[in-house]
C-alpha cells in the first residue's frame, strides 16, 4: 500500500494528543513513587470512571484495531462474541469476585494463590503471567502497531516497533498505576472518537453520493448476507474454511463446532477459562480493581466497562464488515493470503476514507490503544516481578523505595525484551487477532480451573492444583503438536476455543481427583478470606445511595441490552 501524507492539522491533532497525554501522566504520577502501594496500586484511590476507563483501555490494543477488524472482514459479526460474551464474566466480577478479592487486601493474584495453595503455585503463576504478558500481549501489540506505521508511512518495521515501545512505555515507568490509569481514561475517549469516525465515514462511503448512514448500514447488512455477486462468491470460495455446513451466515453470532474462531458449543467453558483468566486473574486487568477507592467504585467501574463493551463492536467489527461490503475481492484471494490482507483493513480504511485533517485523530486513536495496553502490561508485569519474585524470594526486607526502584528497572528490561520479540511475531503468519486469542486459550485453562475450584470448594488442595497446572500445560502442548503433525486430526479440535474448553474440563477433573485422594488443605489455607463463605460475604453492600447511581440499575440494563443483541444476531432476524 502506498504511504500517505499528513497535513498541518493532522500534526496539530497528533501533537495535541501527546501534549495532553504527557500533562495527564505527569499530574497523575506526582508523588506516586513514595510507597509500593502508591506506585503499584495508585494508593487504592481510583474513582469508578477511572477504573472502568482504564479497564477498557488496557483491553483495547492494536490487535483490536488491526486484528479484530481483519477477522470481521473474514468471519462477520460473530467476532463480536469476543466482546459481548463478557456480560457473563463481568457479572461474575461485579457480584462475586470484586467483594471477595477486595476483602483479601492482596496486591497481586499470585500473592492470593500462595495463601490459598502454596509458594510453588504462586511462583508458577507469576512466571506464566510474566511470560504471557511479554509474548501474548506486549509483543503482539508492538507488532500490530509497528505494522500499521510501516504500512502508513513506509517506515521499517523495526524502527516502528522500537519507537512505539519507547514512547508508549514512559508513563508506566514514571508514575506507576496512577499515571497509567488516568492516561488510560483520556486515551479511551480518543479511541472511541477515532473508531466512531471510521465507522461513520465507512457507512457514508458505502451509501454513495447520498452519504446516508442508514442507507450505508442497510447496504452493509445486505452485502454481508452474501446472497449474490462477488460477496456470495467470496464466501462460497472459502466455505470449507468457514463452516462444515452448506452455507455460512456472516450475520449470526452462533457458529458450528469447526468454526475457526467462535465455535459456540465451547462458549461456556471458554468463559470459565479464558474469560476468568483474562478479566479476573490477569494482573494487568484486575490491578485497576484492586486500586479502586472502595467496593462501590470497583463495581461501578466494571459496569462502565460493560457498557463500553456493548458498543465496542461498532468500532472494532462494523468497519470490517463495511470493508467486506466495499471490497469483497479481499476474500477472493487464496485462503493463506486472506487473513494477512484483512489485517490491513484499518489501514485501508484510513487511507481511502479519512480526509486530510482527520487522519491525525485516527493515528492518535491507534497509538492510544497501543500505549494504553503497553503501559498497563508493563506496570502489572513489574508489579509481579517486584512483589512476587524479588521481594518474596530475594529481598523480603526491602524498603518501599527499593521496591519502586526494582519496579522501574524491571519495566525497562521487560519492554526491551518485548520490543525484540515483537519484530518476529510476523514470522508466525496468519491473523494477528487469532494469534493473540490462541495464546490466551493456551495460558488460561489450568489457572482458571484451579482458581475457581480453590475459592468455591475448601477440599481442593495444593497437590491437586499443582497436578492440574502441569497436566493442563502438557495437554495444551500435546494438542498443538497433534494438530501440527497429524493431517487426519479431527477438524473440531482445530479451533482454539475447543482446545481451551477440553483443556479446562481436563484440569477441573485432575484437580478434583488429586485433591480428593490426597491430604486436605491446612486450616489457614481455607479461611473466609481465601474461600467463599456465602453467609459472611457481603455481596449486596456498597451498591450506591440512589437508584440512578445504583450498581443494580446499570448492571441490570447492561444485561438486558446484551440479551437483546444476542437474540437479534442469533440467526433468527438475519
Amino acid at each position: 500500500m502506498p504511504s500517505f501524507s499528513l497535513d498541518f492539522w493532522d500534526y496539530v491533532v497528533f501533537a495535541g494528543f501527546f501534549l495532553a497525554l504527557g500533562m495527564i501522566g505527569f499530574w497523575a504520577g506526582r508523588g506516586e513513587q513514595a510507597s509500593s502501594q502508591d506506585y503499584f496500586l495508585a494508593g487504592r484511590k481510583l474513582p469508578w470512571y477511572v477504573v472502568g476507563g482504564s479497564f477498557i483501555a488496557s483491553n483495547i490494543s492494536s490487535e483490536h484495531f488491526i486484528g479484530m477488524i481483519g477477522s470481521a472482514v473474514v468471519f462477520g459479526v460473530c467476532v463480536s462474541l469476543m466482546e459481548w460474551a463478557n456480560v457473563v464474566t463481568f457479572s461474575l466480577l461485579i457480584w462475586f469476585f470484586i467483594p471477595f478479592l477486595l476483602a483479601t487486601k492482596v496486591f497481586t493474584i499470585p500473592e492470593f494463590l500462595e495463601k490459598r495453595f502454596s509458594l510453588s503455585i504462586r511462583q508458577m503463576f507469576a512466571f506464566v503471567t510474566v511470560l504471557s504478558n511479554v509474548v501474548a500481549f506486549l509483543a503482539t501489540v508492538l507488532y500490530g502497531g509497528g505494522l500499521a506505521l510501516q504500512s502508513l508511512f513506509g517506515w521499517s518495521l523495526w524502527f516502528s516497533i522500537i519507537t512505539l515501545g519507547i514512547v508508549a512505555g514512559v508513563w508506566a515507568i514514571y508514575g506507576g498505576l496512577s499515571s497509567v490509569a488516568w492516561t488510560d481514561l483520556f486515551t479511551v475517549v480518543i479511541m472511541i472518537l477515532g473508531g466512531v469516525l471510521v465507522s461513520v465515514l465507512g457507512l457514508q462511503a458505502l451509501s454513495g453520493d447520498e452519504g446516508s448512514l442508514w442507507d450505508g448500514f442497510t447496504l452493509m447488512l445486505e452485502r454481508n448476507q452474501e446472497k449474490e455477486g462477488q460477496w456470495a462468491e467470496a464466501v462460497n470460495r472459502h466455505l470449507a474454511h468457514l463452516t462444515n455446513d452448506d452455507s455460512y451466515n456472516r450475520l449470526s453470532l452462533y457458529q458450528g463446532v469447526t468454526h475457526p474462531i467462535t465455535p459456540t458449543i465451547s462458549l461456556i467453558p471458554l468463559l470459565l477459562s479464558v474469560g476468568v483468566w483474562y478479566n479476573v486473574l490477569n494482573q494487568f486487568m484486575i490491578q485497576r480493581v484492586l486500586g479502586a477507592k472502595d467496593e462501590y467504585h470497583a463495581r461501578m467501574g466494571i459496569v462502565l466497562a460493560g457498557w463500553v463493551k456493548v458498543f465496542f463492536p461498532l468500532i472494532s467489527v462494523l468497519p470490517g464488515m463495511v470493508l467486506f461490503a466495499l471490497h469483497p475481492e479481499i476474500m477472493l484471494r487464496p485462503w493463506d493470503e486472506v487473513k494477512p490482507a484483512a489485517d490491513q483493513g484499518y489501514v485501508n480504511l484510513i487511507q481511502t476514507l479519512i480526509p486530510a485533517g482527520l487522519r491525525g485523530l485516527l493515528l492518535a486513536a491507534l497509538f492510544g490503544a497501543i500505549q494504553s495496553t503497553i503501559n498497563s502490561v508493563l506496570n502489572s508485569t513489574s508489579t509481579i516481578l517486584t512483589l512476587d519474585i524479588y521481594k518474596r524470594l530475594l529481598a523480603p526486607e526491602a524498603s518501599d523505595k527499593q521496591l519502586v526502584r526494582v519496579g522501574v528497572i524491571s519495566s525497562v528490561v521487560v519492554l526491551a525484551i518485548a520490543i525484540i520479540l515483537g519484530g518476529f511475531v510476523g514470522e508466525i503468519g496468519g491473523s494477528l487477532f487469532e494469534y493473540a486469542q490462541s495464546l490466551y486459550a493456551f495460558f488460561a485453562p489450568p489457572f482458571a480451573a484451579v482458581f475457581l475450584l480453590g475459592i468455591l470448594w475448601r477440599r481442593i488442595n495444593s497437590a491437586g492444583a499443582l497436578a492440574a497446572i502441569c497436566v493442563g500445560f502438557a495437554s495444551g502442548i500435546l494438542m498443538k503438536l497433534y494438530l501440527h503433525f497429524d493431517p487426519s486430526a479431527p477438524a473440531w479440535l482445530s479451533p482454539y476455543w475447543n482446545q481451551a474448553a477440553i483443556n479446562w474440563l481436563l484440569c477441573v477433573a485432575v484437580c478434583i481427583g488429586v485433591s480428593l485422594t490426597t491430604s486436605p488443605p491446612r486450616a489457614d489455607q481455607i479461611t473466609d478470606q481465601l474461600t467463599f463463605n456465602w453467609s459472611r460475604l457481603n455481596l449486596f453492600n456498597n451498591l450506591g445511595d440512589h437508584w440512578y447511581t445504583s450498581v443494580v440499575t446499570w448492571w441490570g440494563l447492561f444485561v438486558v441490552v446484551m440479551a437483546a443483541l444476542f437474540i437479534t444476531f442469533s440467526g433468527v432476524v438475519f
